[in-house]
Protein backbone atom coordinates (compact mmCIF):
# COMPACT_ATOMS: atom_id res chain seq x y z
CA UNK A 1 0.00 0.00 0.00
CA UNK A 2 1.46 3.53 -1.14
CA UNK A 3 1.62 5.87 1.34
CA UNK A 4 -1.18 8.18 -0.64
CA UNK A 5 -3.46 4.86 -0.16
CA UNK A 6 -2.69 4.91 3.76
CA UNK A 7 -3.64 8.38 3.75
CA UNK A 8 -7.13 7.96 2.07
CA UNK A 9 -7.52 4.93 4.07
CA UNK A 10 -7.23 6.93 7.76
CA UNK A 11 -9.23 9.87 6.13
CA UNK A 12 -11.98 6.99 4.99
CA UNK A 13 -11.17 5.87 8.67
CA UNK A 14 -11.68 9.19 10.28
CA UNK A 15 -14.47 10.18 8.45
CA UNK A 16 -16.71 7.00 8.64
CA UNK A 17 -15.93 6.78 12.47
CA UNK A 18 -16.45 10.75 13.76
CA UNK A 19 -20.22 10.73 11.87
CA UNK A 20 -23.08 9.73 13.47
CA UNK A 21 -24.30 5.57 13.30
CA UNK A 22 -25.66 3.19 16.08
CA UNK A 23 -22.47 3.39 18.00
CA UNK A 24 -21.88 6.94 18.16
CA UNK A 25 -25.72 7.77 19.53
CA UNK A 26 -25.11 5.08 22.25
CA UNK A 27 -22.10 6.71 23.28
CA UNK A 28 -23.60 10.26 22.96
CA UNK A 29 -26.03 8.92 25.27
CA UNK A 30 -24.04 6.97 27.98
CA UNK A 31 -21.70 10.20 27.98
CA UNK A 32 -24.95 11.88 29.23
CA UNK A 33 -26.36 9.32 31.45
CA UNK A 34 -23.09 7.81 32.47
CA UNK A 35 -20.29 10.35 32.53
CA UNK A 36 -17.42 9.66 30.32
CA UNK A 37 -15.34 6.88 32.91
CA UNK A 38 -18.00 4.65 33.58
CA UNK A 39 -18.38 4.67 29.29
CA UNK A 40 -14.94 3.48 28.90
CA UNK A 41 -15.63 -0.14 28.49
CA UNK A 42 -18.13 0.71 26.13
CA UNK A 43 -15.76 2.69 23.71
CA UNK A 44 -12.92 -0.11 24.17
CA UNK A 45 -15.41 -2.73 23.14
CA UNK A 46 -16.43 -0.96 20.50
CA UNK A 47 -12.89 -0.43 18.86
CA UNK A 48 -11.49 -4.04 19.73
CA UNK A 49 -14.79 -5.49 18.42
CA UNK A 50 -14.73 -3.49 15.34
CA UNK A 51 -11.10 -4.19 14.87
CA UNK A 52 -12.37 -8.15 14.54
CA UNK A 53 -14.68 -7.58 11.92
CA UNK A 54 -12.42 -5.51 9.90
CA UNK A 55 -10.39 -8.52 10.03
CA UNK A 56 -13.08 -10.92 9.65
CA UNK A 57 -14.75 -9.69 6.68
CA UNK A 58 -10.54 -8.89 5.57
CA UNK A 59 -10.07 -12.56 5.77
CA UNK A 60 -13.53 -13.84 3.90
CA UNK A 61 -16.49 -13.32 6.22
CA UNK A 62 -17.97 -10.66 4.22
CA UNK A 63 -17.66 -12.88 1.25
CA UNK A 64 -19.66 -15.59 2.64
CA UNK A 65 -22.41 -13.02 3.63
CA UNK A 66 -22.33 -11.77 0.24
CA UNK A 67 -22.56 -15.23 -1.08
CA UNK A 68 -25.48 -16.10 1.22
CA UNK A 69 -28.18 -13.77 1.26
CA UNK A 70 -30.22 -15.14 4.27
CA UNK A 71 -27.71 -14.80 6.17
CA UNK A 72 -27.24 -11.35 5.55
CA UNK A 73 -30.82 -10.92 6.06
CA UNK A 74 -30.63 -12.64 9.37
CA UNK A 75 -27.81 -10.17 10.19
CA UNK A 76 -30.29 -7.37 9.59
CA UNK A 77 -32.87 -8.72 11.27
CA UNK A 78 -30.83 -9.31 14.62
CA UNK A 79 -28.97 -6.03 14.20
CA UNK A 80 -31.99 -3.76 13.80
CA UNK A 81 -34.31 -5.52 16.21
CA UNK A 82 -31.13 -5.11 18.92
CA UNK A 83 -30.94 -1.18 18.08
CA UNK A 84 -34.59 -0.99 18.57
CA UNK A 85 -34.64 -2.59 21.87
CA UNK A 86 -31.76 -0.54 22.78
CA UNK A 87 -33.53 2.76 21.68
CA UNK A 88 -36.37 1.80 23.44
CA UNK A 89 -34.27 1.57 26.58
CA UNK A 90 -32.31 4.95 25.93
CA UNK A 91 -36.01 6.63 25.64
CA UNK A 92 -37.27 5.11 28.81
CA UNK A 93 -33.90 6.24 30.60
CA UNK A 94 -35.04 9.30 33.13
CA UNK A 95 -32.37 9.53 35.72
CA UNK A 96 -28.64 9.80 35.32
CA UNK A 97 -25.86 8.13 36.73
CA UNK A 98 -25.73 6.12 40.16
CA UNK A 99 -29.47 7.68 40.67
CA UNK A 100 -30.43 5.15 37.93
CA UNK A 101 -30.61 1.93 39.65
CA UNK A 102 -31.18 -0.47 36.81
CA UNK A 103 -29.76 1.19 34.29
CA UNK A 104 -25.93 0.75 33.53
CA UNK A 105 -23.62 1.57 30.49
CA UNK A 106 -22.64 -1.31 27.50
CA UNK A 107 -20.12 -3.43 29.18
CA UNK A 108 -17.10 -4.06 27.22
CA UNK A 109 -18.09 -7.33 25.74
CA UNK A 110 -21.68 -6.05 24.83
CA UNK A 111 -20.17 -3.12 22.89
CA UNK A 112 -17.51 -5.65 21.10
CA UNK A 113 -20.33 -8.29 20.47
CA UNK A 114 -22.64 -5.38 18.95
CA UNK A 115 -20.12 -4.67 15.94
CA UNK A 116 -21.40 -8.15 14.39
CA UNK A 117 -25.15 -6.77 14.09
CA UNK A 118 -24.19 -2.92 13.28
CA UNK A 119 -25.25 -2.65 10.24
CA UNK A 120 -23.31 0.68 9.99
CA UNK A 121 -19.91 -1.12 10.93
CA UNK A 122 -20.63 -4.11 8.55
CA UNK A 123 -21.22 -1.61 5.69
CA UNK A 124 -17.64 0.72 7.28
CA UNK A 125 -15.51 -2.45 7.36
CA UNK A 126 -16.59 -3.96 4.06
CA UNK A 127 -16.19 -0.54 2.26
CA UNK A 128 -12.85 -0.45 3.75
CA UNK A 129 -11.67 -3.63 2.84
CA UNK A 130 -13.14 -3.21 -1.02
CA UNK A 131 -11.48 -0.21 -1.26
CA UNK A 132 -8.04 -0.51 0.15
CA UNK A 133 -6.95 -4.06 -0.02
CA UNK A 134 -5.30 -6.03 -2.52
CA UNK A 135 -5.93 -9.28 -3.72
CA UNK A 136 -2.04 -10.06 -3.50
CA UNK A 137 -1.84 -9.29 -0.07
CA UNK A 138 -4.64 -9.29 1.65
CA UNK A 139 -3.37 -10.58 5.13
CA UNK A 140 -1.20 -7.47 5.31
CA UNK A 141 -3.45 -4.91 3.99
CA UNK A 142 -6.17 -6.26 6.27
CA UNK A 143 -3.66 -5.24 9.33
CA UNK A 144 -3.47 -1.80 8.00
CA UNK A 145 -6.87 -0.99 7.84
CA UNK A 146 -7.41 -2.37 11.23
CA UNK A 147 -4.37 0.00 12.12
CA UNK A 148 -5.74 2.79 10.36
CA UNK A 149 -9.20 2.64 12.27
CA UNK A 150 -8.28 1.70 15.46
CA UNK A 151 -6.06 4.87 15.51
CA UNK A 152 -8.50 7.57 14.54
CA UNK A 153 -11.84 5.13 16.23
CA UNK A 154 -11.14 5.62 19.70
CA UNK A 155 -10.42 9.27 19.55
CA UNK A 156 -13.60 9.50 17.51
CA UNK A 157 -15.96 7.16 19.94
CA UNK A 158 -14.26 9.25 22.81
CA UNK A 159 -15.28 12.61 21.21
CA UNK A 160 -19.13 11.69 21.36
CA UNK A 161 -19.06 10.56 24.80
CA UNK A 162 -17.03 13.75 25.52
CA UNK A 163 -19.53 15.59 24.20
CA UNK A 164 -22.49 13.49 25.63
CA UNK A 165 -20.56 14.31 29.54
CA UNK A 166 -20.34 17.60 28.49
CA UNK A 167 -23.92 18.01 28.43
CA UNK A 168 -24.37 16.40 31.70
CA UNK A 169 -24.96 19.38 33.86
CA UNK A 170 -27.34 21.02 31.17
CA UNK A 171 -29.34 18.04 30.99
CA UNK A 172 -29.30 17.20 34.70
CA UNK A 173 -32.64 18.86 34.51
CA UNK A 174 -35.50 16.15 34.29
CA UNK A 175 -37.34 16.99 31.38
CA UNK A 176 -34.21 18.05 29.20
CA UNK A 177 -33.30 14.56 30.07
CA UNK A 178 -35.82 12.87 29.18
CA UNK A 179 -36.24 14.76 25.80
CA UNK A 180 -32.49 14.14 24.66
CA UNK A 181 -33.42 10.40 25.63
CA UNK A 182 -36.15 10.38 23.41
CA UNK A 183 -34.33 12.44 20.79
CA UNK A 184 -31.36 9.92 20.76
CA UNK A 185 -33.70 6.65 20.77
CA UNK A 186 -35.09 8.05 17.66
CA UNK A 187 -32.09 9.20 15.81
CA UNK A 188 -30.25 5.80 17.04
CA UNK A 189 -33.72 4.26 14.90
CA UNK A 190 -33.47 6.40 12.30
CA UNK A 191 -29.65 5.05 11.75
CA UNK A 192 -31.73 2.16 10.70
CA UNK A 193 -32.85 3.37 7.73
CA UNK A 194 -29.74 2.29 5.31
CA UNK A 195 -30.25 -1.37 6.08
CA UNK A 196 -34.02 -0.97 4.59
CA UNK A 197 -32.25 -0.53 1.14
Amino acid sequence: MTSEMLIALTLFAFSTSITPGPNNMMLLASGVNFGFRRTVPHILGIELGFGALILAVGLGVGTILSTEPRLYLGLKVLGGGYLLWMAWHIAMTRQMGEAASEARPFSFIQAALFQFVNPKAWVMAAGAVAAYQSPNSYIRDSGLIFLAFMSVGIFCTAAWVGFGSVLKGWLSDPVRLKWFNITMAVLLVASLWPMLE
